[in-house]
């Protein structure tokens, strides 16, 4: 599968939140960065949508467009028909058909229709395959991202796909049909068509999103909202397959004429999966069964202009007013449409089954173990690494697709386990105090010094253990004392205190080295020198005397003699 989806690896985080959100897990962790798996993906645009940090861009195929519209062939866009929810005017009211011709006539289209149009030539189908009960159930086949599901990851459930082309590619033959030698470029919502237009190639010559065609409106400063509808030779009238862009409007355009079947309307990947499942086991019976990828249909699409991730989830951020926006637009009649056979509009479904390698569970156990999870009670199943349970991330991480360090608990423990051994066992005393001078936290160390127990102190104001002025001094300040010399006269220990105020988690931290013993032995040489200077004056005075009398006898000067014994003195008094 071509790459519909590419990463910006230099802007994402790690936060794994688009694995958390894809319901296939089609994607893998690596270098730091996430990468799409495109032969696992199913183009749903989950993941496009909830990246907080818009790692994640669609491929532009504007070039593409604008180099078919420049061979001279004629081309005409098939526009989705929730274009109506997406393109308002300034009073939010769905801006016509007409008014979208206009614009993309100036973009060099030959023309622009409604996809709504090929909705009505397969939805008849549709009521045709259920009134001959072809199938015992029947599954739409307009969303390109429910297909690959099936083809991918449900391929026991093929059979009850319709064998039909999707109102996409049943437009676009429609049209070629019309006007012989001319391309199509379908516009709408969706990513998964790009890949459905290469899949089935020659039916549909290019995809582009709105997001797209609204950035190439921008780029040739085309503003649609001012472009006035100009004559068409083929107006098109207020088509009732305009509803099929919302949950049940493809259902709502049906005749229904069997009463035998139960048609249903399911969204949402989750959902679809859990009907798939019941579907495959046998839950389910005559039944229809319309199947859209995103909530709402397609106008929750990933390239809606009012789609966006709210709490990481994708939702439309205005469903309600869309989904007015569509009813009203809609008309309560079908266009007349060609009456094709059904060997132009068939399509196959092949399996494409992801291929999966059974990994036993003593794998699964070894990966657990590594991160600390020996016990069912280790294996919390938060969703921090974006997969459902501990079980799934360790199947990940056998399947290259995940890491060990992509666990959010293992690393914290790690870290706190990691943090409390050097706490624990540095030979300095750490206090750790609340921003109301409380202690929060002690280590042996510090308990050993002040000689106190840890849960006699906690909680309690530092002023029990220490003098509280550096303290508040150093908060007030926000200016951190490093190796201050202080004598604690409570414990009769000189330390080498370090007080460290750290704002941003409204903590003080204070760390003392224990330097009584280098401090003891310091006073006790300066003891020794200052007896010994003591010892050396008296010694100095008296030999001075029996000097100078010898001296005196002798004729000679004492202040060579009176020179050494100073400089001996002061040499001591230095020490």
């Amino acid at each position: 599968m071509t790459e519909y989806l590419n990463l910006k690896a230099a802007d994402c985080k790690n936060c794994y939140k688009c694995i958390r959100h894809c319901p296939v897990k089609a994607i893998q962790f690596t270098g730091n960065s996430a990468q799409i798996i495109p032969e696992e993906c199913i183009l749903c645009g989950r993941c496009f949508v909830v990246c907080p940090q818009n790692a994640k861009e669609i491929r532009n195929d504007v070039s593409i467009a604008e180099a078919l519209i420049g061979s001279g062939a004629p081309v005409y866009a098939s526009l989705a028909p929730s274009f109506a929810a997406n393109y308002t005017d300034e009073s939010s009211h769905a801006l016509s058909i007409e008014q979208m011709e206009t614009a993309l006539k100036e973009l060099g289209f030959a023309g622009a229709e409604e996809t709504a149009l090929g909705a009505a030539i397969i939805k008849r189908q549709y009521d045709e395959m259920v009134k001959r009960e072809d199938k015992n159930i029947v599954i739409s086949t307009c969303c390109h991202s429910v297909n690959l599901l099936v083809q991918k990851y449900y391929p026991e459930a093929l059979p009850y796909i319709a064998p039909l082309l999707s109102p996409m590619q049943a437009h676009s033959v429609d049209l070629k049909r019309r006007y012989p030698g001319a391309k199509t470029i379908f516009i709408g919502p969706c990513i998964s068509k790009k890949d459905e237009a290469d899949r089935y190639g020659g039916i549909v010559d290019c995809v582009l999103t709105f997001a797209e065609l609204s950035q190439w409106f921008k780029q040739k400063r085309i503003d649609i909202g001012k472009c006035a509808p100009r004559n068409t030779e083929s107006p098109v009238t207020h088509t009732l397959t305009r509803l099929f862009p919302v949950t049940g409007g493809i259902l709502r355009t049906m005749a229904k004429e069997n009463p035998q079947y139960t048609y249903l309307a399911i969204d949402g990947v989750t959902n679809i999966q859990r009907a798939l499942e019941d579907i495959i086991k046998g839950k389910l019976d005559k039944c229809f069964i319309e199947m859209s990828a995103c909530t709402g249909s397609c106008i929750g699409g990933p390239s809606m202009q009012n789609v966006a991730a709210t709490n990481g989830i994708q939702r439309n951020t205005a469903p309600v007013r869309d989904y007015i926006a569509i009813n009203a637009y809609a008309g309560s009649e079908d266009d007349p449409v060609f009456a094709y056979d059904t060997k132009t509009l068939s399509k196959s479904f092949p399996s494409l089954a992801v291929r999966k390698v059974h990994l036993g569970q003593n794998a699964i156990d070894e990966v657990l173990r590594k991160i600390g999870k020996t016990k069912p009670e280790h294996e919390l199943n938060c969703g921090c690494c974006g997969y459902n349970t501990c079980r799934d991330k360790a199947l990940a991480v056998l399947e290259g697709k995940a890491n060990l360090t992509m666990c959010l608990p293992y690393l914290i423990e790690k870290a706190n386990s990691f943090s409390d051994d050097i706490i624990k066992n540095t030979p300095n005393a750490i206090i750790v105090l609340n921003e109301s001078f409380e202690v929060q936290q002690i280590n042996n160390a510090a308990c050993k010094m002040l000689h106190i127990n840890e849960h006699d102190i906690l909680g309690d104001q530092v002023v029990r253990l220490l003098d509280p002025i550096p303290f508040i001094e150093v908060k007030d300040e926000e200016e951190n004392r490093y190796n201050q010399r202080t004598y604690l006269a409570d414990y009769k220990k000189h330390v080498e205190q370090t007080i460290i105020y750290d704002k941003s988690y409204h903590i003080i931290i204070c760390i003392m080295r224990d330097i009584t013993e280098a401090a003891d032995k310091k006073e006790e040489k300066t003891r020794f020198n200052q007896e010994t200077i003591a010892i050396a004056d008296k010694v100095i005075e008296k030999q001075m005397r029996t000097v100078q009398e010898i001296a005196s006898l002798l004729g000679e000067t004492t202040a060579e003699t009176k020179i050494a014994l100073t400089k001996l003195k002061e040499g001591l008094s230095g020490e």
